[in-house]
């Protein structure tokens, strides 16, 4: 069986879910603790950067890598079109999701994090001990001031403007590239786990975000449209038992 090595609340790790998703393909998680546990990525696979993916003797790091051997690998559907204008396309949104976009995202999110203790909390792996979440929690905001510097107006201005404009696209049409499924959809709607959770992250987490972009009138069918491709992987998954 597949096995993934990852961080719950990555976007990258999530790509790499939804196209396991995506494919019906059979898999473990294995959960990486951020620090010493990157001391056992390392040895698996040369770096210590998650998603890994452990494919029998294959072991693959960096989501995009991974996507592309689970999506060569056959089955439908097919995230990369065969149509060259089309496939330049994919590979131009999702080169954008995993660049600009995860930075500008990460970037609010811990900045929301930085003002949110709950939030900052929930973001915590699951094996922290309960007195060291109780720490997090009870920091003082005096850190916030660095912290609000990493996204200026302008950034998140440019950041805003882009994500409207995909709000639009999706509204239009339910793919970013073509009539069906792609790598693109998928690299996109991971990205914007980071805005605002998904229900797949659990309590307490789902449905949490950054405030003015997570709650943003004009980027809701933004949301609606990652969540109804989260629905539609999940019943791919319940038929493929």
């Amino acid at each position: 069986m597949l096995e993934l090595h990852q961080f719950r609340h990555s976007a990258f790790c999530l790509k790499v879910r939804m196209v396991l998703q995506a494919k019906g393909l059979s898999y473990r998680t294995v959960e990486v603790t951020p620090g010493i546990g990157q001391v056992a990525v390392f040895r698996l696979s040369g770096q210590r950067q998650v998603p890994v993916l452990v494919d029998g003797d294959t072991v693959l790091a960096d989501s995009s890598t991974i996507s592309r051997h689970l999506d060569l690998a056959g089955g439908e559907p097919a995230l990369l079109p065969a149509d060259a204008k089309q496939a330049a396309q994919v590979h131009l949104i999702e080169d954008w999701a995993d660049t600009t976009l995860a930075a500008g995202g990460r970037a609010c999110l811990v900045q929301a994090a930085a003002l949110d203790p709950e939030l900052r909390v929930a973001l915590l792996p699951d094996d922290v001990p309960d007195p060291l979440r109780s720490v997090m929690g009870a920091i003082p905001g005096g850190w916030v001031n660095s912290v609000s510097e990493l996204v200026n107006q302008g950034e998140r201005t440019a950041l805003l403007a882009s994500l409207e404009q995909l709000a639009a696209s999706v509204e239009a049409s339910p793919w970013l590239v073509g009539e069906t499924m792609t790598m693109a959809d998928l690299a996109v709607a991971a990205q914007l786990s980071l805005l605002r959770f998904p229900q797949s992250a659990g309590s307490p987490l789902a449905g949490r975000g950054v405030p003015g972009l997570s709650d943003h009138p004009k980027l809701q069918a933004l949301f609606q449209w990652r969540d109804q491709l989260e629905l539609k992987l999940m019943e791919r998954t319940l038929e493929e038992v």
